[in-house]
């Protein structure tokens, strides 16, 4: 069957890349865009903002544009006739069919495209096989436009490194991106693709979301599979897992509808259906909401802080109840950050062993190649045992039992995303600057946790709004961040 396109409703490119992800995959199923017109739009838009943002290591253009037009030749084929792509005359035009995507240039993998790791020692690099949550993505149709930039296999909470350099807030691009998934928050920001991925190890999506204005969703450990190899069991000790970031709470719950869902190639999976959609449709303002502006310990600043309290009264506007809670995990900051310390870099360490073991490239091998931060990070985990690890899982432990204890009486914990908000493009956050983030301890315990545009500072600079759910509450989250959302828009940060 044939289609007809809708002249009138047709838009420029400056346009569409302004739409949301589920808004351009509707208008493409409807015949109103191409998917042809949306990846050209995209591209012309990365050349036109990213030798400011330096958001992309790699595009690939022709692979974008060929399937496109493979898209486009398949929509024509199939008609378009179900309106949410279900069909049965449609079987091939999945939800995101058309939609451009990017792909954080570390664990997103797909075959063929070049990847570094954010590290000059794999500038030679090709991906043998494609990830399961990019195959699950490229199934639902998405394209992909390229990789993005990430530090030194994903150490530290500011992207930059020495493959392409620093990565820009587009609110401010004297500021840092964010990291570790920071190019792919700032390609978002800029307009540069409506969707991307990232992963988080200790803040890594909900980071960059906050210093770009985005919104990034860590997903309940478990729930987004990663077939590891050879090691399989490798992401438990922080808790690394892959999610979205967009420029929507709705695009984040499409893209997480496409990536969850058990695997059993991963050990860590875990059978659990969450209907991430529909969470956001109509959205209930009847929540109880935890209001934590510090986690009790942490040095916000006064100038993220007013914009955080503003945001959470409009959750009160919109009918929720919030307190202000004391998370009573009875730890001065100090200790948290000693017993952090060694969790997270021996995790490190572990992630460069198995490289050593599957590429032949022993990291701490050349200390004058990988980026100091990096080489400091493995010091240090070298310098810890079983001992180090058992005292930071009695810390780990008592901010998860905290945690629980709060939402065993509320629906949502809410904090600000970071302490302040004013990191400069290449001001280096290294191994123990870990009173920055508020995302950490989250990743110690596996909760669904998400970073919300909050506002402004009178600086200009973005703030981050984090939401924490019940594990595997990524619903509750998800229609929480919606009607955050509904009553602060934040699209205003991308005109």
């Amino acid at each position: 069957m044939s289609r007809e396109r809708h002249e009138t409703d047709s838009l420029d490119e400056s346009a569409l890349t302004r739409l949301s992800a589920t808004e351009l995959a509707s208008r493409i199923r409807d015949g109103e865009v191409t998917a042809t017109e949306a990846v050209e739009a995209h591209l012309d838009r990365i050349d036109a903002r990213d030798d400011e943002i330096n958001a992309f290591v790699t595009v690939c253009a022709d692979e974008a544009r060929e399937a496109a037009a493979e898209a486009d030749r398949v929509l024509e084929s199939a008609g378009a006739d179900a309106p949410d792509g279900s069909g049965d005359s449609d079987e091939q035009i999945g939800p995101l069919h058309g939609v451009p995507i990017a792909l954080k240039d570390l664990g997103s993998l797909k075959e063929g495209l070049p990847y570094t790791f954010g590290s000059t020692l794999f500038s030679d690099f090709v991906a043998p096989k494609t990830a399961v949550t990019v195959a699950r993505l490229e199934d639902a149709g998405a394209i992909v436009l390229g990789t993005t930039n990430t530090p030194e296999f994903g150490h530290k909470g500011t992207t930059t490194n020495d493959v392409i350099g620093a990565t820009a807030s587009p609110i401010d691009t004297e500021l840092n991106a964010g990291g570790s998934s920071g190019g792919s928050a700032a390609a978002v920001a800029a307009g540069m693709t409506p969707v991307a991925t990232g992963s988080d190890a200790g803040g890594s999506l909900r980071i960059p979301a906050a210093a770009c204005g985005v919104y990034g969703f860590k997903p309940t450990f478990g729930l987004v599979p990663s077939v590891s190899r050879p090691n399989g069991f490798g992401r438990a000790r922080h808790h690394v897992t892959k999610g979205p970031l967009s420029r929507t709470v709705a695009d984040s719950a499409a893209l997480l509808s496409a990536m969850a869902g058990h695997h059993p190639g991963d050990p860590e999976s875990v059978p659990v259906d969450i209907a991430f959609r529909d969470a956001v449709q109509e959205p209930s303002t009847d929540l109880r909401i935890a209001y934590s502006p510090a986690l009790d310990v942490f040095p916000v600043t006064d100038a993220v802080r007013s914009v955080v309290d503003d945001a959470v009264a409009s959750f009160e506007d919109a009918g929720a109840t919030v307190e202000e809670v004391s998370v009573d995990h009875g730890y001065e900051l100090d200790d948290l950050i000693e017993a952090v310390i060694p969790t997270f870099t021996t995790s490190m360490l572990e992630s460069a062993t198995v490289t050593a073991e599957s590429h032949g490239v022993d990291l701490r091998d050349h200390p004058e190649t990988i980026t100091d931060s990096l080489s400091r990070m493995l010091e240090l985990g070298e310098q810890y045992g079983p001992a180090d690890i058992a005292r930071s899982d009695i810390a780990r432990t008592a901010i998860f039992d905290a945690v629980q204890d709060v939402l065993s009486e509320y629906d949502l914990l809410v904090t600000p995303t970071l302490s302040r908000a004013n990191v400069g493009l290449h001001e280096d956050l290294d191994a123990e600057a870990w009173e920055w983030p508020l995302t950490w301890p989250f990743n110690w315990t596996g909760h669904p946790a998400a970073s919300a545009p909050a506002g402004l500072t009178d600086a200009g600079h973005p703030v981050g709004l984090q939401l924490v759910g019940p594990r595997f509450g990524d619903d509750t989250v998800l229609a929480g961040s919606a009607v955050l959302e509904s009553h602060r828009p934040w699209d205003h940060l991308y005109e």
